[in-house]
């Protein structure tokens, strides 16, 4: 027996390497051909998967996006690669002997949308006149278009994950506008596979709402409960007549500090969906972190809920109140595969763990699942063919992580695969005495900036003056935020120098050139402060990450960060520190072609600790003191070679702010002592830039004001200028701040007159010696078409209200 599970260990490992998501190929109707059947010498375990990623193993979605998109291909061929796509997946589930597969998990853009678009929530300006919602308004509102801005994005929780903020009020009138999910409840099971559907929570999705522009701030989105549960009542009649057993409701809010008017609407929403659920299995689940005890006791009193699942990794107090009171006869679905990280399940103490809670849920109640869904991995470890084969070794993306769980399920069933568990217990000795892991020196330099502060020795408004006096800048200066449009031409430059195909002197010359344009083309707008374009990265992450040590990288180890957008997070394993300069020769070249100030631009060490897959042996504040004190060489070489305006993005400050409240002092206390830690050294007319996008910053503007930069750029724009409100409501800022005047994430070009008016709705908030003007973002997403005529409008707007405050003096 132990010979054939073995065996079937590795042919289920086998079948997730060699199967191509896009081996089904089907009619233009786009429904994916049936699969083969197979009759499994196992019934499937009692297994879970929260959810899976969706982009591919290779970025097919994001390829067939953007073509579409730029109008290369049509909605069939899109329709064609995404059927394609779930079809794979779900082969894979059912491969990895998955027993609960989750469907509707799918996106063409963010599933918080999916859910907008079910609830025909669509704001007026789409101009959407009823019926099923298409493409052409889903993507309008993701993306914006030449007449209507996007709708606002966001962190989606804790996470670099983005998603669309639905914009809701008291007039609006919710009708079931997408039928998505059971659309493809019916295709997975005419392949064969019976699915859990996957649906965003009705609480959830109000609290993760924002009032619609016009709509009073008093109005409380939760009083729409009873509008929206119709639409949900609808669609679970639908899928029970489809033939679905279950469903799933993610109602990931579960884990925040909860109000008791909160908690009701949970409790009332749920008793309102009672009666529409009978005969469904009901599944709540949550992610991201603990359970408090008020919430834990209201959702598992409710009535018509058949199994509650939580995260117990990121959540491992949970297991404390499933001990005291889990609800007899419900199941619990244990997520105890990390659905967040890439390091391989510690299967030995997992298998305690649920061992544990089989005692109290009982046998056939205790199914094991992933903490979160999968969507927050990358996808499939046999694609890195050129990974050191020991770090490899230590690891499990989302495809091995289907294994992990399925075997977990196996060994509480009295099937434990021996050469697994004893496989994966080798691994874990072999992190854990590695000597690549830990560097001493760098221990004790990170050790010793624990309980000391450290900070510039001048205040913010003295440095001003200095730094004022030697850029010599005028009112309203303008500057974007790093990266330029990066071409096809100069991906192929990279890969080709990587691959050795060119020499580093053609390398050099290469980017030497881009540069220069770029420097151009910057003049030519007359910008006050330039940046290189950043030619030379790949990602604002991975780039310092393959220069420090400690750091791996993968190949194809690509996240979904937003809509098409993929990112491909370093892996720190080991002890940072840096063995040499990174950017000085660049942005020293860069200075050399212009008399105009040249940013430095550096990631800080908080959004490269956030934005890569960190180690999980060491608290994360020890990992990014490291990181700090590798930027702090940087930043002192950049100033000894003439760099006078540095910016050291943090762009991921908020998103690692815990979601509990109890934590979040600690962690604010150390992030903003990270960066400090940066360029403390630095001279009075050095100035210090840095930025932040696309989160909800105004309840931590107090630690983004003690980060003590010269300047900071903030994402405003797709908000609606709600950054501003903060500091309309009394909050005192004293150095300088460029909030973001039009959304790079769009291919919409606001005019000048757009521009201006934004820039004038500043002014009435902040003093005029300390506005900066700038985009949201960095620029390496849009097209030169685009990025011209948008920087081109700033400019003449900055230049508008210049010349209006001018004359008024």
């Amino acid at each position: 027996m132990r010979k054939f599970a073995v065996m079937f260990s590795a042919l289920s490992s086998l079948s997730l390497s060699i199967y191509s998501p896009l081996s089904f190929r089907h009619s233009s109707n786009a429904r994916p051909a049936t699969f083969l059947r197979f009759n499994f010498c196992f019934r499937a375990m009692a297994s879970h998967v929260v959810g899976y990623p969706r982009m591919g193993p290779k970025r097919e979605l994001k390829f067939a996006l953007e073509s579409f998109w730029d109008g290369k291909s049509g909605s069939e061929d899109l329709e064609k690669v995404a059927a394609d796509l779930r079809a794979s997946i779900w082969k894979q589930m059912v491969d990895a002997g998955i027993k609960y597969i989750p469907s509707n998990t799918f996106s063409y853009y963010d599933q918080v949308l999916d859910a907008t678009t079910m609830l025909g929530a669509v704001p007026p300006r789409y101009g959407w006149k009823g019926g099923e919602i298409g493409f052409d308004v889903y993507f309008s509102m993701a993306r914006g278009n030449s007449a209507v801005p996007a709708m606002e994005m966001t962190k989606w929780f804790d996470t670099n994950y983005h998603y669309i903020v639905p914009e809701l009020g008291p007039d609006v009138k919710f009708s079931y506008a997408s039928h998505k999910a059971v659309n493809e409840y019916k295709e997975a099971k005419s392949l064969g596979v019976d699915t859990i559907p996957v649906l965003i929570g009705p609480v959830s999705y109000l609290l993760l709402s924002k009032p619609a522009k016009g709509v009073e701030k008093t109005f409380s989105l939760l009083n729409l409960i009873d509008s929206v549960l119709p639409v949900y009542k609808e669609v679970v009649a639908e899928l029970k007549a489809a033939g679905a057993s279950w469903i799933q409701f993610d109602e990931p809010s579960l884990v925040l500090d909860l109000s008791s008017d909160q908690l009701q609407a949970f409790s009332h929403a749920y008793s309102q969906l009672e009666s529409s659920v009978t005969g469904l299995n009901v599944l709540i689940e949550t992610y991201f972190a603990d359970v408090p005890a008020e919430a834990f006791k209201m959702m598992t009193t409710l009535k018509g809920v058949t199994a509650f699942g939580f995260d117990l990794v990121r959540g491992s107090k949970t297991v404390d109140l499933i001990k005291d009171r889990f609800p007899s006869g419900k199941y619990l679905f244990a997520g105890v595969v990390d659905g967040r990280n890439i390091w391989a399940n510690d299967l030995a103490t997992s298998l305690s763990i649920l061992q544990g809670l089989e005692n109290i849920v009982g046998k056939d109640k205790l199914v094991v699942s992933t903490s979160c869904s999968l969507l927050h991995t990358a996808v499939d470890l046999v694609n890195e063919t050129s990974m050191d084969e020991e770090i490899k070794s230590w690891l499990a993306f989302a495809a091995q992580k289907l294994i992990e769980v399925n075997a977990l399920a196996k060994a509480l069933k009295g099937q434990k695969d021996e050469a697994f568990f004893s496989a994966n217990a080798a691994a874990h000795a072999s992190r854990k005495s590695s000597p690549r892991v830990i560097n001493e020196d760098v221990q004790k330099a990170a050790a010793a900036l624990r309980g000391t502060d450290h900070r510039r020795a001048t205040g913010a408004s003295a440095r001003l003056e200095s730094q004022k006096r030697k850029l010599n800048l005028p009112l309203l200066p303008t500057t974007t935020l790093g990266s330029f449009p990066q071409t096809l031409e100069i991906r192929k430059i990279r890969r080709e120098y990587k691959a050795n195909k060119i020499s580093e002197e053609e390398y050099v010359k290469a980017i030497t050139e881009e540069i220069n344009k770029v420097v151009k083309l910057q003049e030519e707008l007359d910008i006050d402060v330039l940046v290189h374009g950043e030619p030379e990265r790949n990602d604002m992450v991975e780039y310092f990450g393959e220069q420090l040590s400690g750091f791996a990288f993968t190949a194809n180890g690509w996240v979904q960060s937003y809509g098409s957008r993929c990112v491909k997070p370093p892996i720190i394993y080991g002890d940072v520190s840096r063995p040499k300069p990174m950017t000085v020769f660049w942005s020293s070249v860069a200075q050399s072609m212009t008399k105009r100030p040249m940013k430095g631009m550096l990631t800080g060490p908080v959004t490269i600790l956030n934005w890569s897959f960190v180690r999980d042996d060491q608290p994360r504040f020890e990992t990014c003191y490291q990181i700090a004190l590798a930027i702090k060489d940087e930043v002192e070489d950049l100033e000894k070679a003439g760099i006078g305006a540095i910016q050291i993005d943090e762009a991921a400050l908020r998103e690692g702010l815990p979601l509990r409240k109890s934590e979040q002092a600690f962690y604010l206390d150390w992030a903003v002592h990270s960066f400090r830690i940066t360029n403390c050294g630095v001279q009075d007319t050095t100035q210090i830039h840095t930025h932040m996008c696309y989160s909800n910053f105004n309840d931590i503007i107090h630690s983004i004001i003690d980060m003590d930069a010269d300047v900071i750029s903030i994402e405003n724009s797709r908000s609606d200028q709600k950054l501003l409100s903060v500091f309309q409501e009394g909050v005192r800022y004293g150095a300088c701040i460029g909030p973001g005047v039009y959304d790079i994430h769009s291919p919409r070009i606001p005019s000048t007159d757009e521009i201006a008016e934004k820039i004038n709705k500043m002014l009435t908030v902040f003093a005029t010696n300390i506005l900066w003007v700038n985009p949201d973002c960095g620029l390496k997403t849009r097209k030169y078409t685009e990025v011209k005529p948008a920087l081109s409008n700033m400019v003449a707007a900055a230049k508008l209200l210049r010349a209006q405050l001018t004359s008024y003096k």
